[in-house]
């Protein structure tokens, strides 16, 4: 009688547990029939235990086409799933979107059942497709621009005031600093959010057919021509996204002048002028003025588009953001590779200060990426998994610096200390020799390591008179 007690009370409190629980239990035998299903699941799924218990498993849930069940898979095919988002329906047609832990139950070498454990993300499911839907092809507002630097927002906040107005913006920053995130947060956060947004890199395409994309055909223009809208006439009541403007033929600059302040558009082959109402974002990843210098940039167009003109910081110019960054990739990661992954330990932070980030914010979501791709079972990221590229350029990185760097610890020593531009003088051509040294002169691999063009190292090489 006292081993019966001892029994009924283990269960009470086994029962108590199960049910206090915040995670939904499901629990089904050999069988594929529910033993166990706790409060929580109960809330999940709307169902009772009358409704559940004791019943086959595919007579009360629902999966759609070619998804089965993970409880299932881990009962049939000792399956361990770990942060598996799945999505079915009750008997009673309700959508349920939960991620599940999910694993086989032995007693010793027979499965004598199965076991989910499962977190409900319905409603968040159902709100980002909702948000989706109205943002149509545009996902990020100014909530997914990652950053507290001074630098970083500061140009936040003068993007925040350029959504009040119609007019035209040309975001300036290197590649891989996230020019299109704010473009689209402009965009989300206008009286335009309703409207189309449009986005077109002018460099992908060359300039015969960039020109029909833009404006559209006529029927008959050309052999095969059909009657066709352009990206004015389908952005219309919009945004229109332009980047790599600098990447425009100055024919096709001059035609895009006209149209912005016309604001109407001739397809290509027609007679017609027709109207529209479609706000301009543009986009360099170049200094205006030296892509105006070198003829890459129309001066009347670079007027017409930066009426408000944005200039995104590079990485390398707010790396207290690094941190923030890091931490946002890897969630995004974990969640994508199913993986649980803390962090970086301190050299791998130390290593990411150091570095000068040439692809910025975008080479370092691919250097976080490449080594979630390496990790095993550890819980940190460490240097074994960063690529070789990345610490062997650090490693350069304190060689090539060593003499402006020595100078600067001798400060106090020279007779005749020297103004500070004329210190940055020296400083970027003694860098940029070296860079050519190491590379024997072949221009574009130096400007690849230095993050410049190949047009903007030979502007620089002419004005600091490298041969």
């Amino acid at each position: 009688m006292e081993q019966y007690e001892q029994i009924r009370r283990q269960l009470t409190i086994y029962e108590t547990l199960i049910n206090e629980i915040d995670a939904g239990i499901h629990v089904i035998d050999e069988y594929g029939k529910t033993i166990i299903y706790n409060d929580k699941m109960m809330e999940i799924e709307s169902l009772s235990r009358e409704d559940v218990l004791n019943k086959d498993f595919l007579d009360i849930f629902k999966f759609k086409d070619k998804q089965g069940s993970t409880l299932l898979e881990a009962l049939h095919h000792q399956k361990v799933s770990a942060q598996k988002k799945q999505t079915y329906f009750t008997k009673g047609g309700k959508e349920i979107t939960t991620m599940n832990r999910t694993f086989p139950i032995y007693d010793g070498e027979n499965i004598i059942g199965a076991m989910e454990v499962a977190k409900d993300v319905t409603k968040l499911e159902q709100l980002i497709r909702r948000n989706m839907e109205q943002k149509g092809n545009t996902r990020y507002t100014f909530d997914s621009i990652i950053g507290g630097s001074q630098a970083i927002s500061e140009v936040i906040e003068h993007t925040k005031r350029a959504t009040r107005t119609p007019s035209s913006v040309l975001i300036v920053g290197e590649t891989g600093t996230g020019k299109e995130l704010f473009a689209q947060s402009i965009h989300n956060g206008s009286d335009r959010t309703q409207r189309p947004f449009i986005s077109q890199n002018c460099a992908a395409m060359p300039d015969t057919l960039i020109e029909s994309i833009l404006f559209g055909t006529s029927k008959g223009a050309f052999t095969g021509a059909t009657e066709k809208i352009g990206l004015f006439e389908q952005a219309e009541g919009g945004t229109l996204l332009l980047d790599e403007i600098n990447s425009l033929s100055p024919t096709l600059q001059a035609k895009l002048l006209r149209a912005i302040q016309e604001k109407s558009i001739r397809r290509i082959g027609d007679t017609i002028d027709r109207k529209v109402d479609v706000r301009i974002i543009s986009t360099i990843n170049e200094d205006p003025i030296e892509a105006i210098a070198e003829n890459r940039l129309r001066k009347d167009l670079f007027y017409r588009l930066s009426v408000v003109s944005l200039f995104i910081p590079a990485l390398k110019e707010r790396k207290e953001d690094i941190p923030l960054l890091v931490e946002s990739f890897i969630g995004k990661y974990n969640q994508l590779f199913r993986m649980d992954v803390l962090g970086v330990t301190e050299e791998v932070h130390e290593i990411f200060r150091q570095y000068d980030w040439p692809g910025n914010v975008r080479e370092l979501e691919h250097i976080i990426e490449g080594a979630m791709n390496l990790v095993i079972d550890e819980e940190w990221i460490d240097v074994s998994h960063l690529p070789y590229s990345l610490k062997n350029k650090t490693h350069l990185l304190k060689q090539t610096v060593t003499a402006p760097v020595r100078e600067i610890e001798n400060f106090n020593d020279q007779a005749e200390p020297r103004i500070l531009k004329d210190y940055l003088h020296e400083a970027e051509r003694y860098y940029i020799n070296k860079a050519l040294e190491k590379h024997k002169y072949h221009k574009t691999n130096a400007a690849t390591e230095l993050g410049l063009s190949r047009q903007t190292l030979q502007y620089r090489m002419k004005r600091l008179n490298i041969e």
